[in-house]
This record gives structure tokens, C-alpha cells and sequence, in this order.
């Protein structure tokens, strides 16, 4: 592979008659698209498979003795808006990472597909009657021109969108897998573990043998053989076991936006994540995944992945696993209550019990309120009966997320029934408040306010008795300590003296020996609801006969593409409107969703499914795809998913479950998108489809950039980029000679400060907006954005062009001569220090350490060709275009995409260095090992870079830097 000769600056390029071949933007730009086209041309970053069409730009596979990296930015969701400066922080930074690991040698995959499907561009069609298809597409246009022109070295080839029609067929067949699949919680795995999903088929063999019984769903009873069942019957027992399941479901429902939303789309205030809209609480028929049946596992899974714990403590937290026991209690007059509870070991301090309003103990309540019944109890009504009416009328009112609000406010009622403590036999008031959820547990809880703050305060609210149980000296709240266990025994059992760990075992027990409770763990976790209400989704791949039961379409039946429809929105309602119900788009097209076809009946009239699946389905499998992405017969090929995902593909002894070597993305995802996409890959697992239990060995998150917006009196946004700084002006800014106020945070085009990558390029070029984005801190922490500081990532590209082009005639003035040994100990400590920083994705302080070497060479009559050499090749990842431009005219025909990164001779690392302590504002942020003849600009790029000066800074601006070569560094923040 040759390269196209280095040519010279276009002529028509404005420079300076005296530095005619000075790096400028234009010039940058130049090299830039001609080295864009150059690697397209080429092929320069096709990613080569071990086997199949796929191989690289020279026509080779994949060599399967090199260490294989898989690296993936989320999938982007195409903004007609197109890009702003924060956007490719995270992709600079999966791009910078993939090019140094394809330097050392590794078989990198490195691809970029489109999250198409969405609400946006279903809310633009709505609006203009465009269709969303033609909407999607132009923005992915859009966007892939912005990402081009920034270098990504993705496979072009490997690229998708969710709405092409080959990705819909098999994210629909996928769908219809988990349809076709029930849990086993006794099979075992092929990881060894107990539990997983296994075909249908096998459930209805082990019905029909007899080996399993029959489980009661409505309309058939518990028990009865299978031989019994009518068809239809049979078939209703299936639909209750599968993975993929209609039901009639609790959901949120949003009258504004006319839809459905999962718990994880609805706001703490009890409103649509989208829109802000009031979400209210309704009963319907709706298609859910049985995600719960993973729970245990997506908890306990998260330990042999790399995420950041925070992470992992937010899905721990939604999965909500909690171990204790559930308790039966008696209730005089009524039918028994079981409560869940993590304290079983408090039994004796329980005073009073609450229930869900919608509980079914309230279907019917006492006549008259019993003796001992207090005034504040009853809600000032004449009875029961209408205490708890009025009280279910109010509660029905709110969301569950709003209810949860107002807890604080300890509303309720008695509700007239008396339970027994089933320990010491005590008469149990049992009140109903809206912060107890039918939902969640068993929708009745028994309260020990000696021991819970909620219940404390319920029961000062309500004048009820306070019995502790833990040890303390507290008398007027709630002990939450583990202390001794106290004033807990009966005839039988006596737990006084005990700690908190054995006195739950021991009650426990004693429970399960009366017949009155029994151990047991609770989730958090509800099954997910996966029907929208929307046009602009994936339709279900099911249609429903004339028993209202769903049937799987056949794979040649598939993709069902969605009809065109004369209205592209849900019927939307008044925001408060409770008593709605959805009109999806789909149902207005009767000749859809009626369809003749002969599923082994002969031909048939069947209805279609009118709901879609929700976005969140296309994006829980598209790393798949980038595999085999022209995949016709399978959904992956093995022998592919082996070579990238299997369990320790990547040479890691310690990787048991696989999945995706570095994925970056932001921490918003936390638990939608990555919850969900763990939890099909774990059923493709079960199914044999995948080799490995996780799609995500590693997740890093990358912070954001923002930048400061400006504000005049009247509090009107003005153009941030018109804004100066003016000691004359109250607040220190002024924009046309007024003073503004600033403030921080992030970038929009509302806000007036948004930054477009397009401006970047024409003003600076793509290699000095990567760079700049690169060096402004730790890749996970937010920094502010600063135009004005791009000029320094430029100086910096503009010295390394020096360094080997002559700015007055465009030759080489790199000498051939021998490095000297200082320079040679420069060249290899910085060689051996970006070594490291690139392996753990510190990319800012290797820039600045490039720095620190590319400064050295500029103090030397004439930089040697071989540290110059060495120092393009480590800029390349971070500067490719340049890179690239500088090794063609150090006279090098190949590409250096693959050349060998630079290795440390250790031989010239020994060398006395001295300590130097990074101050910020005089406390000890950071530490550095650098030469004793170090300079003050190189200690300034240094301690700047630094994590934890970064960290301490948190976004502040930078007053002075105080340096005292080469032992201290202080950073005055402004």
C-alpha cells in the first residue's frame, strides 16, 4: 500500500509571505479531508473478521493470535440539530483508544450504527406530515458528514441504522425468542449456575408427560392433566409461563403524550420524562417482559463485570433485591394479610399495620368502628365504609411516584379491621395510607415504629403505641441501630439479648415451624412494559385469532414493516385527563391490521398487535450486529460472536462472561438502556445464541462539556461567543457595553452558547478541536468549554509541524543525525509514561507529556528523525490527520494506522528525578516524577493535566499557576 505523494498547501490558502507552509486551518483542512478520502479509499480501518466477506483494506482476515478489542460508543440518536462541540468528547475518546490498541497490534473492531427509531421524529411528522423514515435518514446524513470530518476511524462497512429493514427483522426475531422461551429457575446453565430460559416446546413436553404439573391461570384449575385441556386452554397456560407475555398490567399512562411509559421514562414528580406530563395509574392490556425472573442474576452478575461502581449501585438499587420473610396475620372478621418484611426480627415491636388502598382487605370493612377507636384514626367520617371510600378516591388521584412524595405527610385512615400479631397474639389496628403501593410487595406492611422513622412519625400522627425492640436510649424517634435485641419474647421463643443477624434467623424459623411465615427475598424490580402506544417503533411480529391469543409469526414473515398511516401521532388527550385510554396510530389502518394468512390452518383472518415495541428495543442487541452485519441466516455467526465476545476473547484469564471490551457512553443509561440489554443478552444466552452471560465487560463513562451561558437584566440569553471580559462591568462581563451575568452548565442553542464542531474545523481544524477536547481533563470528569483555550492544542500541533516541516519552504528539516542521551532519556521516559497513560484512558496527561517532549525537540538545532519518528506515531491516535501527513513526508509509503507503536528501551529510564507536588490553592492535589532540569511550561502542562488538580478545580477557571521548578506547582483557581 503506497501513499499519494505529500503535496503542498493549496496556493490559494492566505498565509504570510515569510511562513507560507505554516499549519494553519486551512491548511489542516487540506490534509485533513484528503487523508479522510485517502483511508476510505483504502480501506485503512476496515475491521477483518477471522472468517467470512469481512476482511481488511488488503483483502487479509483477522489474525486470530493477536489479542482481539472490541470497542463501542453508545448508539447515537440522530438530531435533526446535528452535533455541538460536547457531543464527540466520548467518541474522540473510543476513537483515540481504538487507534493506539490497533498500533500495538490488536485485531480492533471500532463501528458506529444509529439509534433510529424515537419519539422526536415521530413528534417532527406529527408537526409537518413528513414522514419519520425521511426524517431519520436526513439526520443521520447530517451526522455522519460532522463525524467524518472529525477523523473517526470506524468500519464503514459495519454501520446500520434500527430502521433498516434487516435490523427490524431480527430485532422483531428476537422478540419472538423471548416469546418462545419460559424460565426454568432448576435448569442449569451452560455457565453452571441454576435458572434459565429454555424453549417453550420443552414446558409443553414436561405438561404433557406429566413431569411438571399444571399451574392455575384463569380458567383452569391447579393440578388438572394436561390431557383435560382443550387447545385453547393448553394454549393459555403457555402464554402465562413465557418470557414475553400480555397481560392485563398496571401501567403509567400519559393522556399528553397519548402512550404508556415504563416505570424508568416517568420523573420522581410523578410525570413523563418527555414533555413533563402528568402520568396517572391505569389497568391495561399490554405485552411485558418477564425481566424479573433475571433479577438475581443481574445483581449478582454485576460483580465480574469492569463498570464504575456507581453504576453498579444503581442497578443494585433499581433491582431492589431485599431478603426477609413474609408473615401471615389474622384479621377478625376479614381474610388473612401477609406482609414482607427485611425485620422479622421486630415482630414484637409491630403496634399497628398499613395497607395499600387498593388492597382486596378493603373490599369490605367493619359496619361501625370498633372499640378503642380514636377520633384522629377515622378521618372525621361516621364509619368505615366511608373513611376508606373517600380515602381510595383520593389515593387514586395520584401517581405511585407522587404518592411516594407524599409520604411525608402521613395521611390515612383506619380502616375498621383488627389483625393479631401472630408472636404475641396483640390486636393490630390496620390503617390504609397511600404511600403503601399494591405494586410493590404484598401491598401491606406491618409497622414497628419503635424501629422505622416512617412508622414513628405515622404513629405520633395517629396517637399508636411505640414498643422498641433494639436496644438504645432513644425514647422519642425510631432506634435504627443493630443494637441487642430487647423486649422480644414469648412462651415459646425468646430473642432478648441477641444481635440483629441471629435474632431474624431465629425468628424465622420459628415462623415457618408455626405455618405463619417463611424466608423469603423480594425485588423491587417489576416486569418491564414493552408496548407504546407510538407509529414510529417496531411493529410485534405476533397477530391475535379469534381466542384474543397471540400467535408467533414465522421468520419468513418477517420484517412486518410498519403501513403508512394518514396520522403519525397517538391520539393525545387533555394532560389531566385520567379516564382516557390509547388510540395507537396503527389501529387507524383496518387493511393492516386485518391480514389473511395460513400459519398451518390454512388461510385465516388474524388481527395485528396496533401497539410498537418501545426505542429501547433496537438498542438492546446492535453489538451483535456489528459482528455479522450483513447477516441473512442467523442471527450472529459463532464462530464471530466467539472470536469478539466469548469469555476471555481478549486474553483476560479472568473474564467468565465475556462482552464488549470498552464501551463509553454516559452515565444517564445507567439503568434503561443497560438493564435491559443485559437482560436479553442473558436470555440469548439461555438460548444458546451467545457465548458469554454479558454484553459489557467494560463500561466507562465520560463526563460532559458545558460551557457558561450569559444573561442581560431582563434575563434574556445573549450570544455567549459576543460576550467579553470587562473589569469596568459589575459582574466582570459585558456584552455590547452592558454588563451580563454568567452562569455554568450546559450547551444548547437556547441558551445562546452553543458551539458547533463545523466552527471548530473551519477555525482550528479536527486534529486541534481532538486534541483540545482530549486535553481539557480526566475523561470522566465534566469540564468547561473555552474557545478561547483551543489556540494552545494549536500551538501545540503547529511546533510538532515545525519540528519537521519548514514553515518558509515546505521541506524537511528533520536531522538523521544520532538523538543525544538526554534527549534519548527524554524521548523514552515520555515513550514509557504515554505507554501507561494510554492503557488506562489517561489521554490528557499523555498530551501533556507530548508536550514535554515535543518541547524538549525544540530546543534543539535540529530534531533527530528518530524522536521525531517516535513522537508522530504517539500523536497519531490523538491527531491522525497530521500524524499521517508528518510520516508520509518523513518519507514513509504505508500508513501508520498499523505501524508498531513506539516501546521503551529501559536502558534510558534510569535517571534521577525529582518529586514534584501539585498544590491547588496550597493543598497537595497530585504528585509527579519529572527531571530535575524541567522547565516551568512543561510543569504548567503537567500539574494542569493532572487528575486531581482537575478534580479539585471542578470546572473553575484557572487565576495563575504559581510554579517553583521543580518541586511544587500551585494552582490559584479564580
Amino acid at each position: 500500500m503506497t501513499t499519494t505523494p505529500a503535496q503542498s498547501p493549496d496556493p490559494s490558502v492566505e498565509s504570510r509571505d515569510d511562513v507560507p507552509f505554516r499549519y494553519t486551518a486551512d491548511l489542516a483542512r487540506e490534509i485533513e479531508l484528503r487523508w479522510q478520502d485517502e483511508w476510505q479509499e483504502r480501506g485503512t480501518f476496515f475491521a477483518a473478521n477471522p472468517t467470512g466477506h469481512l476482511t481488511d483494506g488488503e483483502g487479509r482476515h483477522a489474525d486470530p493470535s493477536k489479542r482481539t478489542f472490541f470497542v463501542m460508543d453508545m448508539f447515537p440518536y440522530p438530531s435533526g440539530a446535528g452535533l455541538h462541540i460536547g457531543h464527540p468528547l466520548g467518541y474522540i475518546a473510543t476513537d483515540v483508544v481504538a487507534r493506539y490498541r490497533r498500533m500495538r497490534g490488536d485485531n480492533v473492531l471500532h463501528a458506529l450504527g444509529f439509534d433510529a427509531f424515537g419519539l422526536p421524529a415521530e413528534q417532527y411528522a406529527v408537526q409537518t406530515g413528513q414522514h419519520p423514515r425521511v426524517t431519520t435518514e436526513a439526520n443521520i446524513a447530517i451526522m455522519q458528514r460532522q463525524l467524518r470530518r472529525l477523523g473517526l476511524a470506524h468500519d464503514p462497512r459495519r454501520s446500520f441504522a434500527t430502521i433498516d429493514p434487516e435490523y427490524v427483522r431480527w430485532t422483531q426475531w428476537i422478540f419472538l425468542q423471548i416469546f418462545g422461551a419460559w424460565y426454568d429457575e432448576d435448569a442449569v446453565r451452560a455457565d453452571g449456575g441454576r435458572g434459565k430460559a429454555r424453549p417453550i416446546e420443552d414446558l409443553e413436553a414436561e405438561l404433557a408427560a406429566g413431569t411438571r404439573p399444571v399451574p392455575a391461570v384463569d380458567g383452569v384449575r391447579a393440578g388438572v392433566a394436561w390431557a383435560d385441556l382443550d387447545a385453547v386452554e393448553r394454549r393459555r397456560v403457555l402464554d402465562s409461563r413465557r418470557l414475553a407475555y400480555v397481560s392485563e398490567t398496571p401501567v403509567n399512562w400519559c393522556p399528553g403524550l397519548g402512550t404508556v411509559l415504563a416505570n424508568e421514562e416517568v420523573t420522581s414528580d410523578g410525570r413523563s420524562e418527555r414533555g413533563n406530563f402528568p402520568v396517572f395509574q391505569r389497568s391495561l392490556r399490554q405485552w411485558n417482559m418477564r425481566i424479573t425472573a433475571y433479577a438475581d442474576r443481574l445483581t449478582d452478575d454485576l460483580e465480574h463485570i469492569d463498570w464504575p461502581e456507581k453504576v453498579k449501585s444503581m442497578q443494585r438499587n433499581w433491582i431492589g433485591r431485599s431478603s426477609g420473610a413474609h408473615v401471615t396475620f389474622a384479621v377478625e372478621g376479614g381474610q388473612e394479610v401477609t406482609v414482607f418484611t427485611t425485620r422479622p426480627d421486630t415482630l414484637f415491636g409491630a403496634t399497628f399495620m398499613v395497607v395499600a388502598p387498593e388492597h382486596p382487605l378493603l373490599d369490605e370493612v367493619p359496619a361501625a368502628w370498633p372499640d378503642g377507636t380514636k377520633d384522629a384514626w377515622t378521618g372525621g367520617h361516621g364509619s368505615p365504609a366511608a373513611a376508606v371510600a373517600a380515602y381510595r378516591a383520593e389515593a387514586a388521584a395520584k401517581t405511585a411516584v407522587e404518592r411516594q412524595a407524599d409520604a411525608g405527610r402521613k395521611t390515612g385512615v383506619f380502616t375498621g379491621h383488627l389483625a393479631v400479631n401472630p408472636v404475641n397474639g396483640e390486636p393490630l389496628p390496620v390503617f390504609t395510607a397511600d404511600y403503601v403501593l399494591m405494586g410493590y410487595g404484598t401491598g401491606a406492611i406491618m409497622a414497628v415504629p419503635g424501629g422505622d422513622a416512617r412508622d414513628f412519625a405515622f404513629a405520633q400522627a395517629f396517637d399508636l403505641p411505640v414498643v422498641y425492640t433494639v436496644d438504645g436510649e432513644e425514647t422519642d424517634a425510631a432506634r435504627t441501630g443493630d443494637g441487642a435485641v430487647v423486649n422480644s419474647s414469648n412462651d415459646e421463643i425468646s430473642l432478648d439479648g441477641l444481635d440483629v443477624a441471629t435474632a431474624k434467623d431465629r425468628i424465622t424459623q420459628w415462623l415457618e415451624a408455626k405455618g405463619v411465615g417463611a424466608g423469603t427475598v423480594t425485588y423491587r424490580l417489576r416486569d418491564w412494559l414493552f408496548s407504546r402506544q407510538r407509529y414510529w417503533g417496531e411493529p410485534f411480529p405476533i397477530v391475535y385469532d379469534e381466542h384474543d391469543l397471540p400467535i408467533a409469526l414465522p421468520l419468513d414473515a418477517l420484517p412486518v414493516a410498519l403501513p403508512d398511516v394518514p396520522d403519525y401521532s397517538p391520539r393525545t388527550f387533555d394532560p389531566d385527563d385520567a379516564d382516557s385510554s390509547p388510540e395507537p396510530p396503527l389501529g387507524r389502518n383496518e387493511d393492516w391490521v386485518a391480514v389473511t394468512l395460513d400459519l398451518g390452518d390454512g388461510p385465516r383472518t388474524y388481527r395485528r398487535d396496533t401497539n410498537t415495541m418501545p426505542n429501547w428495543a433496537g438498542s438492546c442487541w446492535y453489538y451483535l450486529r456489528y459482528l455479522d452485519p450483513a447477516s441473512q441466516d442467523v442471527l450472529v455467526d459463532p464462530v464471530l460472536e466467539k472470536f469478539w465476545l466469548a469469555p476471555g476473547h481478549s486474553g483476560d484469564p479472568t473474564d467468565t462472561v465475556g462482552g464488549v471490551d470498552l464501551y463509553v457512553g454516559g452515565v444517564e443509561h445507567a439503568v434503561l438502556h443497560l438493564l435491559y440489554a443485559r437482560f436479553w443478552h442473558k436470555v440469548l444466552f439461555d438460548l444458546g445464541h451467545v457465548s458469554g452471560a454479558e454484553p459489557f465487560h467494560k463500561l466507562f463513562n465520560q463526563g460532559y462539556i458545558q460551557a457558561y451561558a450569559y444573561t442581560d437584566e431582563r434575563g434574556v440569553h445573549v450570544p455567549a461567543a459576543e460576550v467579553v471580559e470587562d473589569a469596568s462591568s459589575s459582574t466582570g462581563f459585558s456584552w455590547e457595553g452592558r454588563p451580563v451575568n454568567r452562569e455554568y452548565g450546559k450547551m444548547g442553542k437556547s441558551l445562546k452558547n452553543m458551539v458547533t464542531p463545523d466552527e471548530m474545523y473551519a477555525e482550528y481544524g479536527a486534529d486541534t478541536l481532538r486534541v483540545y477536547e482530549m486535553s481539557m481533563g480526566p475523561l470522566d470528569l465534566s469540564r468547561p468549554w473555552e474557545t478561547r483555550a483551543v489556540v494552545g492544542s494549536q500551538r501545540f500541533l503547529q511546533r510538532l509541524w515545525r519540528n519537521v516541516v519548514s514553515e518558509t519552504d515546505g521541506t524537511l528539516v528533520v536531522s538523521d543525525d544520532a538523538p543525544s542521551d538526554e534527549t534519548l532519556r527524554v524521548l523514552h521516559r515520555t515513550i514509557a509514561d504515554v505507554t501507561e497513560d494510554m492503557a488506562h484512558m489517561r489521554i490528557n496527561t499523555a498530551i501533556a507529556k507530548l508536550i514535554v517532549l515535543n518541547n524538549h525537540l525544540t530546543t534543539l538545532d535540529a530534531a533527530p528523525r528518530a524522536a521525531v519518528e517516535a513522537l508522530v506515531l504517539m500523536t497519531a491516535p490523538i491527531a491522525p490527520h497530521l500524524a499521517e501527513e508528518l510520516w508520509a513526508r518523513l518519507g514513509h509509503e504505508r500508513s501508520l494506522a498499523h505501524a508498531p507503536y513506539p516501546v521503551a528501551d529501559p536502558a534510558y529510564l534510569v535517571e534521577d528525578t525529582v518529586t514534584c507536588v501539585f498544590q491547588v490553592q496550597g493543598k497537595v492535589r497530585g504528585r509527579a516524577e519529572v527531571s530535575p532540569q524541567v522547565s516551568d511550561d512543561d510543569l504548567r502542562a503537567l500539574a494542569l493535566a493532572d487528575a486531581g488538580v482537575q478534580r479539585a478545580l471542578d470546572g473553575r477557571d484557572v487565576r495563575t499557576v504559581i510554579v517553583r521548578a521543580p518541586k511544587l506547582v500551585n494552582v490559584v483557581p479564580a
